[in-house]
């Protein structure tokens, strides 16, 4: 149980939850626009190289971000 010095803000909540809402909308789209337009997980994993970390206060890492956008595709592929 988490005490609640330890407890996320509201905001940081809020954000979590809208970050899973969007990401199970995107991955249902990629899913669909995939099934109707072969070779859209492809193109969308060969553009990874221009995606990066806008964090501008020591935090970014597009290495990271890169890595979960790989694994949110092949997510995509196997379903």
């Amino acid at each position: 149980m988490l005490d609640t010095d330890q407890r996320p803000s509201d905001s940081a909540i809020q954000a979590r939850q809208r970050e899973m809402a969007a990401e199970h909308i995107l991955f249902q789209v990629v899913q669909h626009v995939e099934a109707q337009h072969p070779g859209l997980i492809d193109r969308i994993d060969a553009s990874l190289d221009h995606l990066g970390d806008p964090a501008k206060d020591g935090t970014g890492d597009d290495e990271a971000v890169r890595e979960i956008a790989r694994r949110f595709l092949a997510s995509a592929r196997k379903a």
